[in-house]
């Protein structure tokens, strides 16, 4: 499974959506500041997290959230 998901920071002005096969691993980085570009708003907590069989699917949806549209989406129903 790949999952598409959206992380947002403990102080609630930031979120981020990534995609990953092992979503526990890939939070645990998150926190530790391994991924440069959410280092410096941790901690995270996962908000919403979708599987997709399909690896492509899961790629075009997180091509997806991170469009304008996409992240309003995001934001009003996820």
């Amino acid at each position: 499974m790949t999952y598409v998901y959206t992380l947002y920071s403990e102080d609630g002005l930031h979120f981020y959506v990534g995609v990953t096969d092992d979503l526990r691993v890939r939070l645990t980085k998150h926190n530790a500041g391994e991924v440069p570009h959410t280092a410096k708003y941790r901690p995270w907590r996962v908000k919403t997290y979708l599987a997709f069989s399909d690896r492509e699917q899961a790629y075009a949806f997180e091509a997806y959230l991170k469009s304008a549209s996409g992240r309003a989406f995001a934001k009003k129903r996820l």
